[in-house]
């Protein structure tokens, strides 16, 4: 069943929540679940998957039912292509399952785990701790057997599903025959023993746990018995309403390929309901979410993605789930990686300091913060002090100004991975020597202003912040003007400190920046 209708006045989970219990009442664990394939980098687009998921199972538990979040890894599926960032000779090993793909890198046990364990790490990190399934654990175990041979015997009529929801012109295309495609149907592929390689066709099945199938790299056929070699998975659009039944799953979301008219999910309803005898979970298509700048959808077998483990590296947890879950998610929306970071943070300061229903849904307690110093004064104060959280508290002391000093110990590090890791344009820090390149495009009266500067620097200890503001505005102010007919002047006077200090027209606030950085440094930048 397709969640569709919003009720305005309660949250997006809640209403799901809602239709859950009006669709499976008195069950007695109410599964959410999510569901990823390892084959390249779990990227942020994946993180949707779950956390969708992980908000629906917080509302049932909350609201007092027995609720539980499984996560699947797909690590029994093929590998299909090798994506960027891993060694070209991995070719040799498409067409095999992830799970039995030696690492990349060393200290993992598959080229499956290499890409679970970062993902789950930032799960846990985000204190989303969900039941795994590893799917080759769960095929090879056996726990899937009595509903694979039932698959099997079912063949005919899953064909006949399958069919009908092909159109005519795709069934021309790929050049099927109904009755021939029915006879010769079967909804499971198998990794050879001869290759491990699912480059094969089955051929027989003898109505009880055994099939013949043709390996096309060796050109060998071999029967095999399913219930003592387990090297058969079902088909995916099977294996997923198989899993429905298996896990007795009431809500799993996806993305727009599986919730697109006939595509994945309408499928897989109808083998469940006809095939597996169940009712289909609960369905929420959600959209992608893209990168500030980008929008693009994004591929984890195709490289260049970012992973939640990165956005980690700049956002705080806390943050990052509420940005997921605050809105709808059909509802697209971007990461930041640039400035738009700033904004990110300042509401969601001002959505702490409201305690609005959507931080209850982060589960692990939010950040107790009475006053938290806003991301982009972190950026500015942190390369000020070379990101040493004593003197950032000393220069706040000295602005009269105080902060949370856990949110400074929390953010600081964000604040310093996302301006040298990521936006290394963005640092502000003190030239080596005089700027001799932009001197010259300063009038005489700039210089001169510049020079008292300089003067009032060498001759003058000042003690406070509030007086160095006050010296820089009052050297280009002229007395018989009002504060709003001198503001451009002064304007140009920064910008000309900064471009003389920094290289830039711009930079931190210039009365904190003169007061907390090198002084002799700066007298010498001022010489000119």
């Amino acid at each position: 069943m397709r969640f569709e209708k919003e009720n305005q006045g309660k949250y997006w989970s809640e209403t799901v929540a809602e239709n859950i219990k009006k669709e499976f009442p008195d069950t007695l664990i109410y599964t959410t679940a999510a569901g990823i394939s390892p084959s390249g980098v779990v990227h942020f687009g994946n993180f949707r998957d779950v956390i969708t998921s992980y908000a629906v199972y917080l509302q049932l538990k909350n609201s007092g039912l027995n609720a539980r979040l499984i996560l699947s890894w797909d690590n029994f599926d093929r590998l299909r292509k090798v994506p960027k960032g891993v060694p070209e000779e991995f070719e040799k090993y498409i067409g095999m399952p992830l799970s039995k793909i030696p690492s990349p890198t060393s200290g993992f046990s598959s080229y499956a785990e290499y890409f679970q364990k970062p993902f789950e790490k930032a799960l846990k990190e985000l204190g989303i701790e969900p039941e795994y399934r590893y799917q080759t654990e769960e095929y090879e175990s056996g726990k899937y057997d009595e509903l694979i041979f039932f698959a099997l015997k079912n063949r005919k009529e899953i064909a006949k599903i399958l069919l009908s929801f092909m159109t005519e012109k795709g069934k021309k295309n790929q050049g099927i025959v109904e009755e021939e495609f029915i006879e010769n149907y079967y909804p499971i592929s198998v990794y050879s023993r001869f290759t491990g390689k699912d480059n094969t066709n089955v051929t027989d099945f003898d109505e009880n746990t055994s099939i013949t199938y043709y390996c096309a790299d060796t050109k060998k056929i071999e029967s095999v018995d399913l219930s003592k070699e387990r090297i058969a998975k079902l088909a995916w659009k099977v294996d997923w309403a198989m899993r429905w039944k298996f896990e007795n799953v009431v809500f799993e979301p996806g993305g727009h390929d599986h919730a697109s008219p006939g595509s994945s999910f309408d499928v897989s309803s109808s083998l469940a309901k006809n095939i597996f005898g169940i009712k289909e979970p609960v369905f929420m298509e959600y959209k992608f979410v893209g990168i500030q700048g980008e929008g693009s959808k994004m591929s984890g077998s195709k490289g260049d993605v970012v992973s939640p483990e990165q956005l980690l590296e700049i956002y705080e947890p806390a943050l990052l789930k509420w940005l997921y879950l605050r809105r709808n998610p059909n509802q697209a929306f971007s990461l930041a990686f640039d400035t738009e970071i700033y904004r990110q943070y300042d509401e969601f300061d001002k959505e702490l300091k409201n305690k609005k229903d959507s931080m209850a849904l982060l589960s692990s307690n939010p950040p107790d913060y009475k006053n938290p110093i806003p991301f982009k004064q972190a950026v500015a104060l942190g390369q000020i002090t070379q990101w040493n959280k004593n003197k950032i508290e000393n220069l706040l002391s000295a602005l009269e100004t105080e902060y949370d000093s856990s949110s400074i110990q929390r953010r600081l590090m964000k604040a310093r991975n996302w301006l040298l890791k990521y936006n290394p344009k963005e640092t502000i820090k003190l030239l080596d020597s005089v700027n001799k390149d932009y001197v010259p495009n300063m009038s005489e009266k700039s210089k001169e202003q510049v020079r008292k500067l300089k003067t009032e620097l060498e001759t003058r200890e000042y003690q406070s912040i509030k007086e160095l503001e006050r010296l820089i505005y009052s050297i280009p102010k002229h007395e018989s003007k009002s504060n709003e007919e001198n503001a451009p002047a002064q304007k140009e006077f920064f910008k000309h400190i900064y471009n003389l200090l920094v290289g830039k027209n711009a930079g931190p606030r210039l009365s904190t920046f003169l007061w907390a950085v090198d002084r002799n440094q700066i007298l010498k930048l001022l010489n000119i």
